[in-house]
């Protein structure tokens, strides 16, 4: 069989499913007991009036945790406590669904101290990611206090 490497910026479902379906598969057989269906979980903050969504959080959960990819607050609602009514609303959906912990990355420029109030830990760093700026990975347990 002859391979080939094929770079693109529109991948089809199909193609995003064949990669998820066999690292799923891998880590399945590697990590027998341990679910990696990965499921979405969104925490949306809407227009009282209109429902027009403005921001919110974007995420999944798997192998027993919570990937936050996506948290945004519009700047004038900012400070009023939205961010963490939606984090909240994601992390007991994911105890709900049997998540031990959450898990995330933020920037040097965006919102470390937040997350930090909020119990999360940084768990690794990448200076001049984006360049000039650090990279935070940052973790918090849900199985605990």
């Amino acid at each position: 069989m002859t391979l080939r490497v094929e770079t693109t910026d529109a991948p089809s479902a199909a193609d995003r499913a064949a990669v998820l379906e066999g690292l799923q598969a891998f880590n399945a057989a590697v990590t027998p007991g341990i679910s990696w269906d990965y499921r979405p979980l969104a925490a949306l903050l809407r227009d009282g009036e209109g429902g027009v969504v403005l921001g919110g959080l974007i995420g999944r959960t798997a192998a027993g945790w919570l990937y936050v990819e996506l948290l945004h607050v519009p700047e004038p609602s900012r400070g009023a406590g939205h961010g963490a009514r939606l984090l909240a609303g994601a992390e007991n959906e994911a105890r709900a669904r049997g998540c031990i912990g959450a898990r995330l990355d933020t920037y040097s420029f965006q919102a470390r101290g937040f997350y930090e109030r909020l119990g999360y830990t940084v768990t690794g760093a990448i200076d001049d990611c984006p360049p000039g700026h650090t990279r935070w990975s940052m973790a918090k347990r849900l199985d605990r206090g």
